[in-house]
């Protein structure tokens, strides 16, 4: 327990860093970000015609309005907590992939979906787009993160819960 606390620590750390060199931002977290802008563009064009996609925001192209998607908003963080636990726990290496490639599309996707509810929050009440930006949705990504791994232990064989 206290090799996956500080392995956990220690890449938490180091990501956490990695994150904020502006090498990582320009090369992998900015167009990330504006690729999440982009699918959840997509999926709202599917009803709506009236989103665009401009970089790293969504924009009602009627009234203007719309979503800056930064640093915090992409699910980066939420990633990194997981991706972190994942790591760290004693596993072996097909699970840790199989964990992790799950984990990021179950993070992103309801990402996708709080990006989509605040691009319509944002169009109806500020007030409570900010509500809702500020404690709802980035404690339930957190959340997620942390029941993504917890759901992944369980799939562990039995030894390395045993060894853990």
């Amino acid at each position: 327990m206290v090799r996956f606390a500080i392995v956990f620590v220690l890449l938490l750390l180091t990501l956490f860093f990695l994150n904020l060199a502006e090498p990582v931002q320009q090369a992998v977290i900015l167009p990330f970000t504006s690729g999440i802008a982009s699918v959840c563009s997509w999926v709202v064009q599917l009803f709506d015609d009236n989103v665009t996609a401009v970089a790293d925001q969504m924009i009602n192209a009627q009234t203007g309005v719309g979503i800056h998607i930064v640093a915090g908003c992409n699910g980066v963080e939420a990633l990194i907590i997981m991706f972190s636990a994942i790591m760290a726990f004693p596993a072996p290496w097909r699970y840790k992939f199989i964990g992790i490639i799950i984990g990021f599309v179950s993070i992103q996707f309801l990402n996708c979906i709080r990006i989509i509810s605040l691009y319509y929050l944002v169009q109806w009440d500020k007030t409570w787009f900010e509500w809702f930006h500020l404690y709802i949705w980035q404690a339930l990504l957190i959340l997620e993160a942390l029941v993504v791994w917890l759901i992944w232990l369980r799939f562990l064989p039995k030894q390395q819960a045993i060894n853990a």
